[in-house]
């Protein structure tokens, strides 16, 4: 049954597949204006419809380049209950940001943190707002062709390359696979630890990188846990029966992690950026309580941890106790110094006197 509706959806794909090669041509041909800064402007995004550990990569981003530079960060704010721009503050919360955004905000006090569904109008009042800013990461806007970052970051998944990948809704493309060209870099993501170089030089051939572009591989490495009301670190011992209550959109790669560690693990999934409630956090105790075992523990992300954080009350009443993952990514084959090398390259164009 399943096959047979993928395969009604196939023109659906072709259709807005035409649309966005359209609109693409348009810009690539300045026919639409696509607006630049004078400052550096990094994109991190993907072609998917996500999944691909875009957040992690522009942690690493901010990590990277925090100590030298003035750093903002500057996104969409996916499934925020407000619009239009807003500059993060101490009173701000996930429900006026989004969650990615929340995560950066607390993570990293000391850079700046804006939402904005036009960038284009956005990046001006930021800078006009926080005037020493000097690098402006762009989350999630690889598709965003109004504004015409200095550099382009494009983050595929190892298991869902967009090479193997078609047009939504036949597949899970927001564009067709040729958007890659844009990209001054591309990452695959979420790869074994193990990857080999035969495998990696495969990937690398399917990719078919154009002259200007750096292949990059990385994976996802996993943090000691942390009390989501305390921030105290938690230790959990091999014998505890582990609930992963999670809402993103790929929670496979961490319920791996969390197998590799516990004998015992299971899954309540919500849907991706979920705001939970009252009733979600009673559904969760239940939950947990119903398991085996005699020592249990719910296992909760970063992300999830900012959107659970506005029920900090109940889950005190409740006395409900959930260890936060946190996540990293590594670079693969020696890769961390050409990236870093790659970017500081970029930003240090802008900033001559820099000390790199």
């Amino acid at each position: 049954m399943l096959k047979y509706l993928s395969v009604l959806l196939y023109p659906f794909s072709l259709l807005y597949g035409l649309v966005m090669w359209v609109r693409n041509k348009l810009y690539d041909r300045g026919m639409l204006t696509a607006v630049e800064f004078d400052i550096p402007t990094i994109a991190a995004g993907n072609l998917s419809v996500g999944g691909t550990g875009k957040t992690p990569h522009v942690e690493y981003l901010i990590r990277l380049l925090k100590q030298q530079f003035q750093v903002a960060t500057l996104s969409r704010g996916y499934n925020r209950r407000t619009s239009g721009y807003i500059l993060a503050d101490t009173t701000t919360t996930a429900l006026e940001i989004g969650d990615e955004p929340m995560q950066f905000h607390q993570k990293y006090p000391d850079i700046r943190v804006a939402v904005g569904e036009e960038r284009m109008l956005a990046i001006p009042q930021l800078l006009m707002d926080e005037p020493d800013t000097q690098v402006v990461l762009l989350d999630d806007a690889f598709q965003h062709r109004s504004i015409k970052p200095g550099m382009n970051i494009l983050i595929t998944e190892y298991n869902r390359r967009f090479t193997r990948d078609h047009v939504v809704p036949f597949g899970r493309l927001r564009e067709g696979r040729n958007g890659y060209h844009r990209a001054n870099c591309i990452i695959v993501s979420k790869c074994p630890p193990e990857l080999s170089l035969s495998e990696k030089a495969a990937i690398e051939k399917e990719i078919a990188p154009l002259p200007h572009q750096q292949v990059f591989f990385t994976t996802l490495q996993y943090g000691a846990m942390y009390d989501l009301i305390t921030q105290e670190p938690v230790s959990i011992s091999p014998d505890t029966t582990v609930l992963l209550a999670c809402g993103i959109a790929r929670p496979e790669p961490l319920l791996d992690k969390l197998r590799s560690s516990f004998s015992q693990v299971y899954l309540l999934a919500f849907p991706d950026h979920y705001y939970y409630s009252e009733k979600d956090i009673a559904k969760i105790i239940r939950e947990r309580d119903g398991l085996p075992g005699n020592k249990k523990m719910v296992v909760t992300t970063e992300k999830d941890a900012v959107r659970l954080h506005l029920l900090q009350k109940n889950l005190t009443e409740q006395n409900m106790q959930m260890a936060v993952m946190p996540i990293e990514i590594a670079f693969l084959f020696d890769g961390a110094e050409r990236f870093n090398n790659f970017i500081f390259d970029y930003v240090g164009s802008f900033y001559p006197t820099a000390n790199q």
